[in-house]
């Protein structure tokens, strides 16, 4: 579709309006900033059909109202594009003990110590994921020692993000995990300085512990769950999320949710490939799923499949071996999950069957090993316009900008730093930490960019990923990396359009034009020019997903 300009007005081919055919809703006197390629600004812009017919101004916009049209008056404030999540799990961390609003290692135990009190003796105590040890007063874990003064009787397992558990004498023992425990390959059984088990288990060690699975529910709880979470992400102001490595079950979910005509959210779905699979079972796991590579449509759509190959903050693979005590006298580089050869296998035969690749990446090694990888894939089948994916990149090296840009690969990249700073500070250095996620550097080497949260790790917060990449300011470390700061413009840019280029979507979202869906957030503020400070604190006044209110603050009465 070829927008025409009509007066001051630029309307959609195919999609014109006329006193016959008036827009269906129409947004009056705002400050609309449309993330086109000039990255325009209007007051005005109609809807019909779930899509974006016209901008302008407020006055020739209201010409192509009929009797029936919607009129919001925005008063003067901003709109933006619907913003993305590039890399969005869950809104909570799980069943468990909520740690995630403790700021001392005093609150974190306390927390704990209540479930237990209310426990019966002997009864499993966990906690939930989303939390981290950054946001601590403290800034470390609680290891084994603090958590037997607290649950001397009761096993606990303390669950921090995806990759680790903390686990107090008793819940060793449970499980029998002991000093002489053979540590997995592509795990870590930490230990105290002397040398004495301090209860973290790291990635593939994580396997040792068998944790409870939460009662099953039935098709209708599943589906309103669902539906809750996308309302709550509405609500801060996303239209659309990937769902980075989720199962067939989850993704037949969301199916039946579209089915029923129920889904508000724009999903893309990453389906992850269990780790140590054999490459030799992968095309007949394929077939099984029934179906095909980039399969469905504006709502949802199949984004390809989902690897790892190193662990988390804790355990990503590094050239270089961590920063002392965790370095190990200079012998522990972090964690490769997956061999190289087994890695490579997966991800060629993947290739070869038309399927687009997204894989977890944190330290340079994993970018060595997955950029290897790639381009022998390449080299049997071209990827270099499926737009394959390094999600998280913390660390590239020099010599992985052109390596990205020769094979088309994009960066999916997360605000993980903004939490982690001082934690990541004293895993590798402070040379690395401060150079995580080194946005301007990318940009500068034309390396192709997505934004947001990997939550729970990471609060859900759109605004918030916008205010660290500008700011490069942390939770609690304050600023990291000052020469990787971003301005406003390019933030906003990442995460809308830099969103729909990810997953192929840059025709018809990412950007307020005509012809586009009407997918639009009402901010109750200026984005680009208000104190850097007030950006994760805008309010959402009102987000839209093709055209409909999906979410509008108490608060806001629009005229």
């Amino acid at each position: 579709m070829t927008p025409v300009v009509l007066g001051l007005v630029t309307v959609c081919c195919g999609l014109s309006l006329s006193a016959q055919s008036p827009a269906e809703t129409i947004l009056l006197t705002g400050k609309i900033i449309t993330v086109d390629a000039t990255f325009s600004y209007q007051e005005a812009l109609a809807i019909a059909d779930g899509r974006i017919v016209a901008l302008g101004s407020a006055e020739d916009i209201e010409k192509l109202a009929g009797p029936n049209t919607r009129r919001i008056d925005l008063g003067g404030k901003t709109v933006i594009p619907g913003l993305a999540d590039n890399h969005f799990h869950s809104i909570g961390g799980g069943p468990g003990v909520d740690l995630s609003r403790t700021r001392t290692l005093q609150e974190l135990l306390e927390a704990i110590s209540v479930r237990v009190n209310q426990s019966e003796s002997g009864e499993l105590v966990t906690t939930n994921s989303n939390w981290h040890e950054a946001q601590l007063k403290e800034q470390r874990l609680p290891l084994r020692r603090d958590l037997d003064r607290i649950a001397p009787d009761n096993p606990v397992v303390v669950v921090r993000g995806g990759h680790e558990y903390i686990l107090n004498s008793t819940a060793l023992g449970k499980w029998n995990i002991t000093e002489a425990t053979p540590v997995p390959e592509g795990g870590r059984i930490s230990r105290y300085e002397d040398g004495e088990l301090n209860g973290e288990l790291v990635d593939a060690a994580k396997a040792l512990v068998r944790l409870p699975e939460p009662p099953p529910k039935d098709l209708e709880t599943r589906i309103q769950d669902q539906l809750d979470q996308y309302r709550k992400l509405h609500s801060v102001g996303l239209t659309s999320v990937r769902h980075p490595g989720g199962s067939i079950a989850q993704y037949r979910l969301l199916e039946e949710i579209k089915r029923r005509g129920h889904l508000t959210m724009r999903v893309s779905f990453l389906i992850r490939l269990q780790r140590g699979i054999d490459p030799g079972m992968i095309p007949a796991m394929v077939a099984s799923w029934d179906l095909a590579p980039d399969e469905g449509d504006v709502w949802l759509r199949v984004g390809g499949v989902k690897l790892g190959v190193d662990g988390g903050f804790e355990g990503g693979w590094m050239r270089e071996p961590y920063r002392e005590p965790w370095g190990q006298g200079g012998r522990f580089f972090g964690l490769q999950t997956v061999p190289q050869n087994t890695y490579t296998a997966v991800v060629k035969e993947l290739g070869r069957l038309g399927w687009r690749v997204a894989t977890h990446a944190v330290g340079d090694a994993a970018m060595d090993q997955v950029l290897a990888a790639y381009q022998a894939a390449h080299q049997e089948r071209s990827i270099r316009s499926r737009r394959w994916a390094i999600e998280h990149a913390f660390l590239p090296q020099p010599e992985h900008y052109s390596q990205m840009n020769q094979l088309g690969v994009v960066v999916s990249a997360q605000n993980h730093l903004y939490l982690a700073g001082p934690a990541l500070q004293r895993y590798w250095g402070k040379e690395r930490a401060h150079w995580v996620v080194p946005m301007r550097s990318y940009l500068d080497h034309n390396v192709r960019v997505s934004l947001g949260t990997d939550s729970p790790v990471v609060p859900y917060s759109p605004l918030g990923v916008i205010y660290h990449f500008v700011t490069r300011n942390t939770i609690s470390g304050g600023v990291f990396g000052e020469g990787q700061r971003i301005n406003r413009e390019e933030a906003l840019r990442l995460i809308t359009i830099g969103n729909a280029y990810l997953t192929f979507e840059e025709d018809i979202k990412g950007s307020l034009e005509p012809g586009k869906l009407a997918d639009l957030v009402v901010l109750s503020g200026d984005i680009m020019t208000c104190p850097e400070e007030e950006i994760p604190r805008l309010t959402v006044l009102m987000t839209m997903v093709g055209g409909k209110v999906v979410f509008q603050h108490p608060d806001w009465q629009h005229p």
